[in-house]
């Protein structure tokens, strides 16, 4: 299994345990709104029963009278006592400063309509009433209304609170830490590749020197096998400065671009299989802001991958257009290998993806990051079908006005 593989699968891990806890959590907190749900229901009842109980017994002792005030004074939640015709006959547990009553001569209250209506509304909707019947002499109806207490309505939102915030710590932490990983990742990088330039730079140049030895030792300046040894030693030499200067800031000059295309691709097809052929099309005026030794990577990557991509025979088209409107350079890479599934149009330029087994899954990856971080570009897969080929965009600002970033 490759790293990416197993990153990915290491997340899912840990996003389903973390869907657990979630879960649990929740689990949990809605047991306990039930269980207090229901203990609240009975203190509702033995309220109304107790109001029930005052009223048909108006007769009773004083100290019968006290005792059951203090049960439902001990047992209450916030509770509206109605009519059949929502008339306000007697609240208890609401909002002393929203609630100013005078008993009139028909011991009905007065209230505010506004906030008892939109008070009563809410115990409707949440819980059925209980009804009174009255005995003494009363055939009218009460209903005993009442809604959940402070406490259980905080305990209800309460874990989705407490989630919501773990998820914001977990996700400025992890940032953070990602933060600092890769740039603790980057200046490995850097230091590794400017030694390994610097450890090129001697055998570099002691081919050079053997290159320019042979071809005066034996006349061969128009040798064929002696110009290409030649630009292969040439290619070394950029490799090795392309490494020196990772971590500083790409110089970035007006080119044309079919021209640095061309370029590559002659140097490029002659070290590949004769089955499979080039094509260079588009426009050859177009002119864009580029780093050529930085391009031609890209160029590389893109054109190996291609050629993996091929089994046997097979065509490799690039395609060069402008959009003067948004002035933006087009460059479509073009095979006809294996395709790629939708599912991987994003997951290919991930560090560490690769469907080779000796391969690293960094190619794509610095591409991505050469054409977006320096060029202020974009790349993406244009268009791929399985078993028939792959298409590539390379999007280039053909008016750049910004200062480019080292890696």
């Amino acid at each position: 299994m490759n790293p990416y593989e197993q990153k990915r699968r290491w997340k899912f891990i840990l996003l389903a345990f973390a869907i657990v806890i979630a879960g649990a959590s929740l689990w949990y907190t809605n047991y306990l709104v039930k269980n207090i749900s229901v203990a609240e229901r009975a203190r509702a009842e033995v309220w109304a029963k107790s109001t029930r109980n005052i009223i048909d017994m108006p007769d009773i002792n004083d100290e019968y009278i006290t005792f059951i005030y203090s049960i439902r004074d001990s047992l209450a939640v916030p509770a509206i006592v109605a009519d059949s015709a929502d008339n306000i006959i007697y609240y208890r547990g609401l909002d002393t400063l929203k609630t100013n009553f005078a008993l009139e001569a028909d011991s009905l209250v007065k209230y505010d309509p506004a906030y008892f209506k939109e008070q009563l509304k809410e115990m409707k909707n949440q819980h059925q009433p209980f009804v009174l019947d009255l005995t003494s002499g009363n055939t009218a109806k009460w209903y005993v209304y009442y809604k959940d207490s402070l406490l259980l309505t905080q305990l209800r939102v309460f874990p989705y609170i407490q989630l919501t915030v773990i998820a914001l710590f977990l996700l400025v932490a992890y940032l953070v830490f990602s933060s600092a990983r890769r740039s603790e990742q980057d200046q490995v990088w850097v230091g590794m590749a400017k030694e390994t330039a610097h450890q090129l730079g001697t055998p570099i140049s002691s081919l050079m020197a053997w290159v320019e030895l042979l071809k005066s030792k034996f006349n061969a300046e128009k040798d064929p096998l002696i110009m290409e040894m030649e630009n292969d030693v040439k290619r070394l030499e950029m490799v090795a400065d392309r490494f020196s200067k990772i971590g500083s800031k790409p110089i970035l000059q007006n080119h044309g671009v079919y021209e640095v295309v061309q370029e590559f691709v002659d140097y490029f097809e002659v070290r590949v299989s004769d089955k499979i052929k080039f094509k260079i099309s588009g426009d050859k005026q177009v002119e864009a802001l580029i780093n050529v030794p930085l391009f031609d990577w890209v160029l590389e990557n893109l054109l190996k991958n291609a050629v993996n991509a091929i089994e046997g025979a097979g065509t490799i088209e690039l395609n060069i257009t402008e959009n003067l409107v948004k002035e933006q350079v087009f460059i479509d890479v073009s095979d006809t290998g294996q395709g790629i599934s939708r599912l991987k149009f994003d997951t290919i330029f991930q560090p560490g993806y690769t469907t080779r087994k000796r391969g690293w899954g960094l190619g794509l990856s610095l591409t991505k990051r050469i054409i977006e971080n320096y060029h202020q570009g974009h790349i993406f897969v244009k268009d791929s079908e399985i078993g028939k080929g792959t298409t590539f965009r390379i999007i280039l600002k053909s008016n750049l006005t910004y200062e480019p970033t080292g890696i």
